[in-house]
C-alpha cells in the first residue's frame, strides 16, 4: 500500500504570515526522500493554502506524482487540463468549510462528472471521486467513468470507540463493492497514527492519502521521521 502524502498545511502556515517560507515544494521534496509515494495537493476555490503556482511547481520540480484535490468546477479543471497531473482527486467543496466536509454526491453531479472526467482521461489524468462509503454512490462511480474511488474515513476516524466498529463495517463493505465493479480504491481524511490500525482492516487499498496528522506530528519530530513512523505503521497491511 502507497503512502500520498497532503502537503496543504504547510502552506497554510505560509499563508498565515503572506511570507514565501515554508515552501510545500520542499515539503514535497523531503516526503520523497523519506519513502513516501506521492503527493497530494488541494486547489480550493478561494486559494486558503496551496495557490496557483505550488500546483505548477509541484508538477515540474519534483519527482513523486501529483494528485491534484479539486472541486468539479470549470476554472479548477481548466488549470488541471493545462497542469497535467498524475492524478485528480475530486471532491466536495464548501466556502465556510474548515476542511472536506463528507463525500461527494455523485448522484447529483452525475452528468457534469461523466463529462469532466472524460475530459481528464483524454489529457492520461487518472480521476479519483472522494466518496463516502455508499453502495449506491460508489455504483456510481463506475457508471461514471471514474476509475478509482477514495474512501471518507474522516467518520470512522472522528468517531468514539463504540461507534468505530460500525463506521468500519461500511467502510470494508464499500472497499469490497468498489474492487468487485473493478474500481481501485485509496482511503483518506483524519488518518493518524492513533486510528490506523482500523483503516488497515479495510481490504483492497491502494493508497492512503494522509495530510494534517503528518504535518501535525512534523512539527515535534521533523517531517522526515513523521512520514516515515507513518510508513512503519503502514508495513502492517495485507490486502
Amino acid at each position: 500500500m502507497k503512502l500520498g502524502v497532503n502537503i496543504d498545511h504547510v502552506a497554510t502556515l505560509r499563508q498565515a504570515r503572506g511570507t514565501n517560507y515554508p515552501d510545500p515544494l520542499d515539503a514535497a521534496i523531503m516526503c520523497a526522500r523519506a519513502g513516501a509515494h506521492g503527493i497530494t495537493a488541494h486547489l480550493r476555490e478561494d486559494r486558503r493554502h496551496i495557490q496557483d503556482e505550488d500546483i505548477s511547481r509541484l508538477k515540474k520540480l519534483q519527482s513523486l506524482p501529483l494528485n491534484l484535490e479539486m472541486a468539479n468546477v470549470e476554472e479548477i479543471i481548466e488549470i488541471a487540463l493545462h497542469i497535467k497531473p498524475s492524478e485528480v482527486c475530486i471532491v466536495p467543496e464548501k466556502r465556510q468549510e474548515l476542511t472536506t466536509e463528507g463525500g461527494l454526491d455523485v448522484i447529483q453531479q452525475f452528468d457534469s462528472l461523466k463529462l469532466n472526467i472524460k475530459r481528464l482521461a483524454e489529457k492520461e489524468i487518472e480521476v479519483s471521486l472522494f466518496v463516502d462509503p455508499k453502495i449506491e454512490i460508489i455504483t456510481a462511480c463506475k457508471e461514471s467513468g471514474a476509475p478509482v474511488i477514495e474512501l471518507h474515513t474522516g467518520t470512522y476516524c472522528d468517531a468514539s470507540v463504540e461507534e468505530r466498529p460500525e463506521l468500519l463495517e461500511k467502510l470494508i463493505v464499500a472497499a469490497r463493492h468498489a474492487h468487485n465493479l473493478g474500481l481501485k480504491v485509496n482511503a483518506g481524511h483524519g488518518i493518524n497514527l492513533e486510528n490506523i490500525d482500523g483503516i488497515l482492516k479495510i481490504p483492497h487499498l491502494d493508497t492512503l492519502n494522509i495530510g494534517h496528522s503528518i504535518i501535525s506530528h512534523s512539527v515535534f519530530v521533523g517531517l522526515d521521521q513523521s512520514v516515515k513512523e507513518m510508513l512503519k505503521a503502514m508495513q502492517k497491511y495485507n490486502k
